[in-house]
């Protein structure tokens, strides 16, 4: 593995209590001498970048002279937070949170790999996964809460229409059940090779095209490299918004 600075560096101050941890575990590392990988270093980075921003814009809050940093805020959370309305619906509100976190790491992570000598976390499967798996557990979760177990549970059964016929009631839930809940479990496929397969394309196009004509050309991909991360962070968070609308909609 070609190690980052960044990521080497880490390992030179945390590579052998991560290991020891690893194997406490029963985790063992491709690499012993370096357990740390550049996905979670970039990860660690991004994190990192956001905490100091967030710090940066509640230390400058500002009724009479908001500044630029509030203003970015205000326009990211006021453009999510119109998302919701549309998609999830009235409550979608108290969503806003974790819906703009998570835009914010995406696009963060999707961008960081401009920068020389760093890389997109987005672009290695296991990120894109852990982003995937938190939103599926996520609107899950609440959806239960919105409408209780088993409640939640008649959403994955389909119509009880006391119009229909019994034989109908009866088949239908046998019929759908199975068909929802592999429908869901896709969804954790289609979220993670979404986002994975464009960041890994658009970081190798761009390393082909710096690799034959250094200057010039490779730009215009570099261009193209950012419009991919904000498309991909505004469909990952707009499809969150969906399975949040789906899963605590009331039945009338």
């Amino acid at each position: 593995m070609e190690q980052l600075t960044f990521t080497a560096f880490l390992n030179r101050l945390f590579g052998p209590q991560v290991l020891a941890l690893l194997q406490a575990l029963h985790i063992h590392p491709k690499h012993p001498a370096a357990p740390i990988s550049n996905s979670f270093a970039m990860e660690l980075l991004v994190v990192l970048l956001l905490t100091m921003f967030f710090v940066a814009v509640r230390l400058r809050l500002s009724v009479e002279r908001p500044g630029g940093l509030q203003h970015t805020m205000e326009g990211i959370h006021g453009f999510v937070s119109d998302m919701a309305d549309e998609v999830v619906g009235h409550h979608g509100q108290k969503y806003v949170p974790y819906l703009v976190t998570l835009g914010m790491f995406i696009l963060t992570c999707n961008l960081i790999g401009l920068v020389p000598g760093l890389e997109s976390p987005t672009a290695v499967p296991i990120v894109p996964l852990g982003c995937a798996l938190l939103t599926w557990f996520y609107y899950h979760v609440q959806g239960v809460r919105e409408n209780g177990p088993i409640g939640y549970l008649k959403h994955f059964i389909g119509p009880q229409d006391k119009e229909m016929p019994l034989v109908m009631r009866v088949l239908l839930p046998v019929m759908l059940f199975p068909i929802e809940i592999f429908s869901h479990t896709a969804r954790v496929m289609s979220l993670t090779i979404r986002l994975f397969a464009n960041m890994f394309a658009g970081e190798m196009v761009t390393l082909v095209f710096f690799s034959l004509i250094p200057l010039g050309i490779p730009v215009v991909f570099e261009g193209l490299h950012i419009g991919v991360s904000f498309i991909q962070t505004y469909i990952f968070v707009l499809l969150a918004c969906v399975y949040l609308g789906e899963a605590t909609g009331q039945e009338h």
